[in-house]
């Protein structure tokens, strides 16, 4: 009798593996927007011959001569932008995988970022998920980051998974899955994006800082690093768009925000897989980044 109880509490218990994936959302915004094949949005940026095409997928790679980046055909103002991204296992320290939005090239030395940054990392160590936002130059001279970093509840390197931005005139928001992981909100205009921005994606050697604060770098004895980008999805409101087009939201709420159920699953991700979160790093000078207690 006690082990056939043993064997049902075993059959209905929860598995471990299976308690460390986030709760559901409850609603799914990369559905409401259309994929579309690279060269309907994007183009090669930088490193060209380091790029493959296919007719469902961009794979760009980084060896010893060159990385690779691509960029959007139009800027955006606001809008839903995202992509199902694989990258590469094993030693990636030193590497940096990215998807995000910039006005870098209309605004050098002066200009806005919000990114995705997958964080090469060393053999038996996870990716790190970068999330980061950059105002008006302080991605440029005097670094002011506002970084939130992820240990994510998959492995990376196995499968596609979709990251997505959600930028509107009131909020970002970081998605993974349709999983919101961040929420950052305008609270001022000097805390916020506001001019237009393309999206880019990259591969390149940032052995700096990327991995253990640069303790680890790249090798390029395990070159090629490869990273492949399908299911893009860039829509909202273009820089030409008449001044009446809506900005796209992340939730069935027109105005935007997050459900409830949204909020619960974003606490849960923010609980047990966020790593870093800049506004709790008491070694930060507070007063660059007053968004943190405002």
């Amino acid at each position: 009798m006690a082990l056939l109880t043993l064997f049902i509490l075993i059959l209905i218990a929860p598995s471990s593996s299976n308690a460390q994936w986030p709760p559901s959302p409850g609603y799914w915004p990369s559905s409401r927007f259309r994929s579309m094949s690279f060269y309907q949005g994007y183009r090669n940026l930088w490193g060209y011959s380091h790029q493959r095409v296919d007719p469902n997928a961009l794979t760009i790679w980084l060896d010893s001569t060159s990385g690779s980046g691509f960029k959007s055909v139009k800027p955006f103002r606001s809008g839903y932008f995202g992509a199902s991204v694989k990258l590469q296992p094993g030693y990636t320290a030193g590497v940096i995988t990215a998807f995000y939005l910039s006005n870098n090239e209309a605004h050098p030395g002066f200009h806005d970022e919000v990114d995705i940054e997958f964080l090469g990392t060393t053999f038996g160590k996870p990716y790190t998920l970068q999330t980061n936002v950059y105002i008006r130059g302080s991605g440029d001279g005097r670094i002011i980051g506002r970084e939130m970093k992820f240990h994510l509840w998959f492995d990376p390197t196995k499968n596609f998974h979709h990251y997505a931005i959600l930028w509107s005139p009131k909020e970002i928001i970081f998605l993974v899955d349709d999983v919101p992981i961040r929420r950052y909100p305008r609270k001022s205009d000097a805390t916020f994006p506001l001019r237009p921005m393309w999206v880019y994606g990259s591969i390149w050697d940032a052995s700096s800082w990327a991995t253990e604060e640069g303790k680890y770098k790249a090798d390029y004895r395990y070159q090629p690093f490869v990273a492949s980008y399908t299911n893009f999805k860039a829509a909202g409101c273009s820089a030409y768009s008449p001044a009446w087009c809506r900005p796209v939201s992340a939730s069935p709420f027109r105005s935007g925000g997050l459900t409830r159920q949204q909020y619960r699953t974003m606490r849960w991700v923010q609980r047990y897989h966020m790593v870093y979160n800049y506004c709790k790093d008491y070694k930060r000078d507070h007063s660059l980044t007053p968004e943190c207690w405002g």
